[in-house]
């Protein structure tokens, strides 16, 4: 027998019936971050029937920690990373194409403290942008100090030259992923969150599905596949581990985990739409300084991480760098009880075979996609930006392979992901609703549309917003709602806490399960904590 459609609801107990009907899926995804999700749309799009499991929340993982950057990686250009560069510039127009809702461009400035850092950088960015040619966002331009310090108002005087603007984009990563799997399920996808993959099922030597667990009940379903898709992020080893001990051959680690930590500050810190980049700080990494939803994100660390915890901790050196090195640049550098929400991911860094691990800066940012002696497929590596790329080629080795049919690629392309509509049809005057794009009206249709929670003007977060994660956007608990659905754990940690009773009670109404508020309490404290 063959899978139905899946729902377009997101009804939990009639997903997991058509979970528990005998089938044989085309495809099986282990995984619901960037990466499976990608590869869930394109496969569905194609025509193939699939499934995919997530063992906690959709995006859970490093797909809801990035610094919210769609790029083309300037620092890829520096280190001559040209083809990587080009697929990326290319994907960045795709993404901002299909879901303009969730995705737009961003101005950057990159400051000049020396003579020489604006002709030199500037030379680059404007190989930038003829790498971007006609998918270019705006022509980079060389400012003079005055233009520079009315882009970036606080940006410090002393010793200041000039700087470099140039253009990138800017998206919501968590909810991307969530129009991902949406549209995916409009495509005919089951996909399933607090479903996790228990063990790999062979047969002669080959792998021919898998079992999954429902979390929240315990029950055990068997899956039967023709192609099983590994896509779990950091964690894709422990899945070839199972697999290499099922077929008697060894298997050696390909991921090195890289820790990425970021720290949010209210705007008064940096009052400007505009991001500020560093090129080169003083230990050679990048740095950026973010306005995202209403926030500054100042971030990122590059450091080396040997366990693979799902809620990993920042370092103290983490903190003390990030903090140290925004104080070298703006006038009223923010102290630890500025920060509003500390959080950070693991980045899946592909290691050479003869690698140890010990220098993620080093470590490839592209993807890998390994087919085993048994077939499993498995994917890691990449960004965001390349995602829907990432899926066409892991979709590309699967039928190389001959676990697939011979289907045509690109069903991707030209897809609008759900919410994407032209401009005159969005609903934006309510504070975040404008992330909804063209379901803002299905939002505004549910009880306690105006009723905003904390009060007028207090978090953006509606009743009504919660009531549709629970109904419409496969949220389960206080932190789904919190974390993903809407971005408040990651831009205010406290404010979120006091939310979250509030939240608890609308979700058990819709639900009828327990939605984890003591769960949460904890976590929150855990995005405030400083080491």
């Amino acid at each position: 027998m063959s899978p139905v459609s899946a729902p377009h609801a997101t009804d939990r107990a009639a997903l997991m019936r058509q979970l528990a009907q005998p089938c044989t899926y085309d495809v099986a995804i282990i995984g619901g971050g960037a990466t499976g999700l990608g590869v869930a749309l394109d496969a569905a799009a194609r025509g193939f029937s699939v499934v995919l499991c997530e063992s906690h929340d959709f995006a859970k993982g490093t797909s809801s920690r990035a610094t919210k950057l769609v790029h083309g990686g300037v620092r890829y250009l520096a280190q001559g990373n040209i083809s990587l560069v080009r697929e990326a510039l290319h994907e960045r127009t795709t993404l901002l194409a299909n879901a303009p809702h969730l995705a737009q461009p961003l101005p950057f400035v990159m400051p000049s403290y020396a003579w020489w850092q604006a002709p030199f950088y500037g030379i680059g960015l404007k190989m930038y942008d003829l790498l971007a040619g006609k998918a270019g966002l705006g022509a980079t331009e060389f400012l003079s100090r005055a233009s520079t310090l009315k882009l970036l108002p606080t940006a410090k005087p002393e010793g200041l030259t000039g700087g470099v603007k140039y253009w990138d984009g800017q998206f919501d990563d968590a909810r991307l992923a969530l129009a991902l799997a949406k549209t995916a399920a409009h495509r005919g996808a089951l996909l399933l969150n607090y479903c996790a993959a228990t063990q790999l099922t062979h047969e002669a030597g080959k792998v021919t599905g898998l079992s999954v667990q429902d979390t929240e009940t315990g029950t055990v379903y068997p899956i039967k596949a023709r192609c099983v898709i590994n896509a779990a992020g950091v964690w894709v080893d422990a899945f070839r581990q199972q697999d290499g001990q099922s077929i008697q051959r060894p298997v050696k680690a390909m991921v090195a985990p890289s820790q990425g930590v970021h720290v949010v500050v209210d705007r008064e810190f940096f009052p400007t739409d505009h991001a500020l980049l560093v090129p080169k700080t003083s230990d050679g990494r990048v740095l950026f300084a973010v306005p995202w939803l209403g926030k500054v994100i100042l971030g990122t660390t590059d450091t080396p991480r040997h366990d693979l915890a799902r809620e990993p901790t920042p370092f103290n050196e983490e903190i003390q760098f990030i903090l140290g090195e925004a104080a070298q640049y703006l006038t009223r550098a923010p102290q630890r009880s500025d920060v509003k929400s500390v959080w950070v991911g693991l980045r899946p860094l592909v290691k050479p075979q003869d690698d140890d691990g010990g220098n993620t800066k080093a470590l490839s940012r592209e993807h890998t996609i390994i087919v085993s002696k048994s077939g499993l497929v498995t994917v890691t590596g990449g960004k965001w930006t390349t995602y829907r790329a990432m899926a066409e080629d892991v979709l590309t080795q699967a039928m190389a392979a001959q676990l697939l049919d011979q289907r045509a690629g690109g069903a991707t392309v030209h897809l609008p992901l759900v919410g994407a509509q032209p401009t005159s049809t969005r609903v934006s005057a309510q504070p975040g609703l404008h992330l909804y794009g063209s379901e803002a009206q299905a939002v505004l249709a549910l009880p306690g549309a105006r009723r905003e929670l904390g009060g007028a003007g207090a978090s953006g977060l509606t009743e009504a917003m919660v009531r549709f994660a629970a109904r419409c956007e496969y949220a389960r608990t206080v932190e789904d709602v919190l974390a993903r659905r809407s971005r408040l754990l990651f831009l205010d940690a406290a404010l979120a806490a006091s939310l979250a009773a509030e939240v608890a009670t609308l979700l058990h109404e819709e639900t009828g399960i327990d939605p984890q508020l003591e769960a949460f309490t904890a976590l929150a404290a855990h995005y405030l904590e400083l080491p």
